[in-house]
């Protein structure tokens, strides 16, 4: 059983005119303890929207999302369930998720406060040893968050998702506000933390490239559905997925090259109106008749890969429509 799953997940908004906007249409994932899964995609797929219902910030229209075999209860005014304290989100923007008038170590302490298990006498030196575990020195307890430079601040995040003694982290773009070196320094410092305290990572980002380098496995989302998952050195060399191709000739190279190609035109179209049949179709080189009228699924591809792509349809069972799901389809072991 993995240790936080997400099954057929849906979240819907709804616009100022009424209008229904399917954010996050149906989405399967899981996450083991100790590996860090991507999930990747342009701005608008759905991708944090899905993170924020994997931890109960936003409600699911439907689905289920289950962290260590129990529901995931929404957030309400009432006390989070002890269970769901281990589910940590750290946010794409830690300055916001601060509060600038108070000491960061005072802010890292507050889980200690929240389980009255810790006595007020060891919370300092917790504190310090939670700023040593994300390479900060202990000093940085009694700075404010605005004396911080942005990477620090982002270890400070992680210092205090880190104080609850968390299984498992939805990470939302914890690297898109770095330089290149700090989000290295970052990078491994999930790495190291994956590794020696088993916990796992949902890893959110629009950057395939940081994710190629942290993630054990890698989901691809396009308009709300995920297209294509796998172990990420295998996506990486060798895409199934047009749009997966179409992230790694935009991520950053060497020379300076690393933009979307000609064969991939427009932008995403209005997720309160998706286009028919397979989503990507307007976008698609490789596009065909039945991408414009059938809805492809993920389908089993070996060596723990999916993809829902036409060219790589597989033929029907016996008594069973091509295209047809099956029980657990799109649950990424």
């Amino acid at each position: 059983m993995s240790l936080l799953e997400l099954r057929d997940v849906r979240v819907v908004y709804r616009r100022r005119d009424g209008l229904p906007v399917p954010a996050v249409a149906g989405v399967s994932l899981a996450v083991n303890q100790g590996e860090i899964v991507g999930l990747v995609g342009e701005t608008g797929c759905g991708k944090s929207s899905l993170g924020r219902a994997a931890v109960g910030l936003l409600p699911a229209a439907g689905g289920s999302v289950t962290f260590d075999g129990e529901p995931v209860h929404v957030l309400g005014r009432r006390a989070r369930p002890r269970r769901e304290r281990r589910l940590q989100l750290v946010f794409q923007n830690p300055y916001e998720s601060l509060n600038p008038r108070r000491k960061v170590g005072a802010q890292i302490a507050d889980a200690f406060a929240l389980s009255r298990g810790v006595p007020r006498s060891e919370w300092r030196p917790r504190v310090a040893e939670l700023l040593r575990r994300v390479g900060l020195p202990s000093g940085m307890a009694d700075r404010f968050p605005h004396q911080l430079s942005g990477g620090q601040r982002q270890r400070i995040a992680i210092a205090r998702a880190l104080a609850t003694e968390p299984a498992m982290m939805v990470l939302d773009e914890p690297l898109s506000a770095l330089d290149a070196s700090i989000q290295a320094q970052v990078a491994n410092l999930l790495m190291s933390l994956a590794r020696d305290l088993q916990v796992g990572m949902l890893l959110i980002s629009h950057d395939l490239a940081i994710v190629r380098h942290v993630a054990n496995r890698t989901a691809v989302m396009y308009l709300g559905l995920v297209v294509e998952t796998g172990p990420t050195r295998l996506l990486w060399t060798d895409p199934l997925h047009p749009y997966t191709r179409a992230l790694i000739d935009a991520a950053p190279h060497a020379d300076g090259a690393g933009h979307l190609p000609a064969g991939l035109p427009g932008e995403t179209p209005d997720p309160a109106k998706p286009p028919s049949g397979c989503r990507f179709h307007p976008r698609c080189p490789f596009v065909m008749d039945r991408c414009r009228t059938d809805i492809p699924i993920l389908q089993p591809k070996g060596q723990g890969r999916h993809v829902a792509c036409w060219l790589h349809e597989e033929p029907a069972a016996p008594g069973q429509p091509a295209g047809a799901d099956t029980a657990g389809a799109g649950i990424v072991p």
